[in-house]
């Protein structure tokens, strides 16, 4: 029987495409879409500033833990709007206050620890995929970039539900954000986080009914 990958990634962009924002406009649509499209079919996407900062971010993480004297920064070239890759050391990186906060909570737990599994939904099968920034005594933590931040940001996001059907030892999520300087923390308990196999199921009749399923199972195919 067919496999087809699955992941917390794509049904996210895709949620995305979904929402019913009245302030939105078109192009903020077309441009949700279009970037949905690209995760479906695996095109290289274009690495924007807040990506890079939340990659800068969690690699100054990584390097505090480590004990790493160095780490890469990125800075944008006002002349051409690019991201300039520099090296910066770790004690005079700006954002170094969050980043060891964040980096005492998780450590001594394994990092980018990498989990699946293989499920059924409808007559389809699934190999369901996650990377976990750090998992410790039965909670799951997760490394978010923000320059600013909302009690709840994440409730509806699928990320916590997909990590908790993948751990199943895990009794708790938690979302860690920063700034560089101050850290907030999101926790959600198992026993009140929805299943993830009803998104699963509306996401394929999403695909079914679009015409895009023959798109994933030709791009998300897994041995």
């Amino acid at each position: 029987m067919p496999r087809y990958l699955l992941t917390h990634s794509l049904m996210s962009s895709w949620l995305r495409t979904m929402k019913d924002d009245p302030y939105a406009d078109a192009t903020t649509e077309r441009d949700a879409y279009a970037e949905f499209l690209q995760v479906l079919r695996r095109e290289p996407t274009q690495t924007t500033k807040a990506m890079q900062g939340g990659i800068d971010f969690e690699n100054l993480v990584t390097a505090i833990l480590e004990g790493d004297k160095i780490v890469a920064y990125h800075v944008e070239n006002r002349s051409t709007g690019a991201l300039d890759r520099q090296l910066t050391p770790v004690v005079e990186h700006p954002w170094r206050e969050g980043a060891e906060d964040i980096a005492g909570i998780i450590r001594g737990a394994p990092l980018q620890y990498k989990a699946s599994k293989e499920i059924v939904v409808g007559d389809m099968t699934f190999l369901l995929y996650g990377r976990l920034d750090a998992l410790k005594a039965g909670t799951i933590y997760d490394i978010k970039f923000s320059r600013s931040y909302e009690r709840g940001k994440y409730i509806d996001s699928t990320q916590h539900p997909v990590y908790f059907e993948l751990i199943p030892e895990a009794q708790r999520f938690t979302y860690l954000v920063s700034n560089g300087t101050l850290v907030w923390t999101e926790t959600y308990e198992r026993e009140e986080t929805p299943s993830i196999y009803p998104t699963i199921s509306a996401f394929l009749e999403y695909l079914t009914t679009s015409g895009h399923m023959a798109t994933f199972k030709e791009k998300w195919s897994s041995a």
